[in-house]
């Protein structure tokens, strides 16, 4: 992950390798995408051409073997990446989901034609991937979705409805969450590839939802009428979906946890820095005890954080991340972001709640990591069963 933080902290699993990763990718958002980020954020969608340019830099699928056109890593490279721009305060690119989640199921559960036909794309940029689980009546009870699939020769035909899909508005290539036995709850859902280039027949695409933060990511509706997907886009085996999604949300929870903690970090360094800078009756701000004492708690909380991470981090490397603790992540992590960020506004004063500061973007944007990977009320539900 990164250059260390202000505290000097530094990853224990971090190597030279890393640090290379970190200043490419540091880099590429920093000169290729944030000085467009006024227009993406108008336009409320990223440019195709900047995953283009990620795939061309060795920037997507960091995780995936290199036989099937990605960087050969695991998890750690994925998290440097996340990490990066979160730090430099791009947000338009869809990059958690993309490589952190789409690339995560194809490559552990897709067979080998499915690996060649679909990971090349999303390592060069050429698709951009999501993944649909969310519905308008339902959020974080995936065994009660009501998408179906009801098979017809040597294809599926889907029809239903999922809401609030990152990525959704420019997705080329989905995996869809889809009740294959109506009959049973979580053992009736199945997980299907759904290739959407040119909105075919049966699909259709709402609208970008208008949310209070991330204005630059697409964030959309997506609706099936009998839309229909060939049998050879199944993963896995039929009605295995819900166990995947089980054996693969403490990544998803995972990354969001690597941006709740490189937000903490952002946030701490940009209210040190004005808080050196902005002078009040008479003496800097950090020279009043307050706002030190504010700076070194939510420091002190930003290291722990990172410390907590890491020994998940580490923990999914090597296969042992379960279910209890990728969800304390989350909702310590993303806690932790929420109350960080709306702390060192504060210091900000009246300048912090305007939108040419960073500092009111990155308030706007936390919000949502309380609830999207499942609920932080959720999370508690999972730890409090092993309890």
């Amino acid at each position: 992950m990164p250059t260390p933080g202000l505290d000097g902290y530094a990853e224990p699993w971090r190597k030279p390798e890393h640090d290379d990763l970190a200043d490419l990718a540091r880099t590429f958002f920093t000169k290729e995408v944030l000085p467009h980020a006024g227009r993406l954020e108008r336009q409320g969608h990223p440019d195709r051409e900047h995953y283009r340019r990620a795939g061309e830099l060795g920037l997507l699928g960091l995780s995936v073997p290199e036989q099937y056109g990605g960087g050969g890593g695991d998890f750690t490279h994925e998290a440097v990446l996340l990490h990066e721009q979160t730090m430099t305060g791009e947000g338009s690119l869809g990059l958690a989901v993309h490589s952190g989640i789409v690339t995560g199921y194809i490559s552990e559960y897709g067979s080998e034609e499915q690996k060649q036909r679909w990971l090349p794309g999303l390592c060069s940029g050429d698709l951009i991937g999501a993944i649909a689980m969310t519905e308008p009546d339902g959020g974080s009870d995936v065994q009660a979705i009501r998408t179906k699939a009801v098979r017809d020769g040597e294809d599926y035909l889907v029809t239903g409805a999922k809401t609030f899909i990152t990525n959704g508005g420019l997705a080329d290539l989905l995996i869809l969450a889809v009740k294959t036995d109506q009959s049973a709850k979580a053992h009736g859902i199945s997980l299907l590839v759904c290739e959407l280039t040119g909105d075919p027949p049966g699909f259709r695409r709402g609208r970008n939802l208008e949310k209070i933060g991330l204005h630059a990511n697409d964030t959309a509706e997506l609706f099936f009428d009998e839309f229909r997907v060939s049998a050879d886009n199944l993963l896995g085996t039929e009605n295995a979906g819900f166990i995947q999604l089980m054996q693969q949300l403490p990544q998803e929870r995972l990354v969001i946890g690597v941006g709740a903690v490189a937000a903490m970090q952002r946030a701490v360094e940009l209210a040190t820095a004005y808080a050196k800078e902005r002078t009040a009756f008479g003496k800097p701000l950090i020279g009043h005890q307050n706002t030190r004492m504010v700076l070194a708690e939510c420091a002190t909380r930003t290291r722990a954080s990172r410390i907590f991470l890491d020994d998940c981090i580490a923990r999914h490397s090597r296969g042992e991340l379960d279910v209890a603790t990728a969800a304390m992540a989350k909702l310590y992590l993303t806690e932790g972001q929420c109350d960080v960020v709306d702390r060192c506004l504060q210091i900000f004063g009246g300048y912090g709640y305007t939108t040419e500061y960073p500092i009111a973007r990155m308030y706007a944007d936390a919000r949502v990591q309380k609830i999207y990977g499942g609920t932080n009320e959720i999370m508690k539900e999972l730890i409090a069963r092993v309890l």
